[in-house]
This record gives structure tokens, sequence and C-alpha cells, in this order.
């Protein structure tokens, strides 16, 4: 037979580990978060081409608040690209007036995955004025 106090060490065990994970567990990040941190990489590893602006639009994220899009073009090793990125968080940035259909742009973009891409971050500024 087992003892009682087996269990009991057993089960206060179980218990303090159930406990630990549930706060030592990293929190999900929101999704301002990601694109943070997919700017802060795209800065550190990325590579600059040539591209094109396309398009600003403005999407009603929510009832209240308004997404701006930066919609631009560019090649890679002969592959032709389009993409967006939400400017919603970096408008003081950039002057979204000056930005319409033909604006020169450099833009950053992943070597490993080149849909990866940035206009604007933080720290880096592609659009030309």
């Amino acid at each position: 037979m087992i003892p009682f106090r087996l269990y009991a060490f057993a089960a206060g065990s179980l218990a303090a580990v159930f406990a630990g994970y549930f706060i030592f567990r990293q929190k999900p990040k929101t999704a301002k978060e990601l694109e943070t941190m997919r700017r802060e990489r795209l800065d550190q590893v990325g590579r600059i081409t040539d591209g094109t602006v396309i398009d600003v639009q403005e999407q009603k994220a929510t009832e209240e608040n308004f997404a701006t899009f930066l919609i631009f073009q560019y090649d890679v090793a002969g592959v032709s690209y389009e993409a967006s990125q939400d400017v919603t968080y970096l408008r003081q940035r950039i002057n979204l007036h000056s930005c319409r259909l033909g604006v020169p742009t450099s833009v950053r973009y992943d070597p490993h995955n080149p849909g990866n891409s940035i206009v604007v971050s933080e720290r880096w500024m592609g659009l030309r004025q």
C-alpha cells in the first residue's frame, strides 16, 4: 500500500507545477506588438530595393477607429510583389497627402521571404519626398 503522504506530496507537486506554468508562461502578444516585432526584425535583417507607392487607403477597423494602409509594389530577383503596410501607428512619421500613385520609394524586405516587406518603421523611412 502507498502511504497517504505520498498521495499528498504528488498532489502538491502537481499543483505547484500548474501554478508555475500559469504564473511564468508567456502572455499572448497583441497584433500591435507582433507588427512592431516584425518591423524591428526587418530593420535588422532586411535588404533594400526600389519600389513604387500605388495607393493609400483608410478602412474602418472598429466603430470609431480607422486603419490606414500604404499599398506599394516592388521587384526582387525578377519577381514582382505587391504589398500593403498598416501605417496607422506611424502616421506622425509620414505625410499621407504626398503619397500618391507613382511616388518612388525604398522597400525593406526579408531576403528569405521577399513578400515580407515594409516602407516605413520607427527607425527607417523609405518614402522619398
